[in-house]
């Protein structure tokens, strides 16, 4: 049986033409406003920040992530990773917030391209672990031009990412055109 993983979300970005323009800019100032409530230290989980309100705020982020991604905003999606971040792929690993920028910025400009949709048709939240399963589709052609499998683990608002395992399959480029990473906002 087919399951609805967008069921009480803000945003159902599983399809193309899920999301209106208003909604979609209402996300993009979420994103902004959940990375300022990122603290310098990582919060513990704890009676006052328990796994449940995490996992909450994990689901409230989402929609504004998937927007993010959708609208080539880099400055966003950098500002969900704390400063510590480990990040596992097969190009890594990469620690911190420096050694994956040059090679993650062609990522987001690739799955962000004019005529291209990025879809995520599977997400699922455990507390601070967000799991999903992503698809770029040519817009024309229907034709997936990437996909990935990836884990986030997020603690919430005030704690950000500070991991995040990814397994990613491009199909007609790994390296963006100088022209499509002049279109990814810094």
């Amino acid at each position: 049986m087919a399951k609805n993983y967008y069921e009480g979300l803000s945003g159902n970005f599983s399809r193309p033409g899920l999301v209106s323009l208003a909604l979609g800019e209402t996300l993009i100032q979420q994103a902004d406003d959940f990375i300022a409530l990122k603290e310098a230290d990582l919060p513990e989980i704890d009676a006052n920040y328990s796994r449940d309100q995490i996992e909450e705020e994990n689901k409230a982020w989402w929609p504004t992530h998937c927007e993010a991604l959708r609208r080539a905003r880099g400055d966003l999606l950098r500002g969900e990773y704390r400063s510590d971040l480990v990040y596992f792929c097969q190009d890594g690993p990469f620690y911190g917030l420096d050694q994956q920028t040059d090679r993650e910025k062609h990522w987001w400009a690739l799955i962000a391209q004019p005529g291209v949709t990025m879809c995520w048709p599977i997400v699922m939240f455990w507390g601070e672990f967000v799991h999903f399963e992503w698809h770029c589709l040519d817009d024309e052609s229907g034709e997936a031009i990437a996909k990935g499998t990836v884990c986030w683990v997020r603690r919430g608002h005030r704690g950000g990412c500070y991991f995040k395992s990814e397994q990613l399959t491009f199909y007609r480029d790994v390296f963006a055109s100088p022209r499509l990473l002049e279109l990814l906002q810094a």
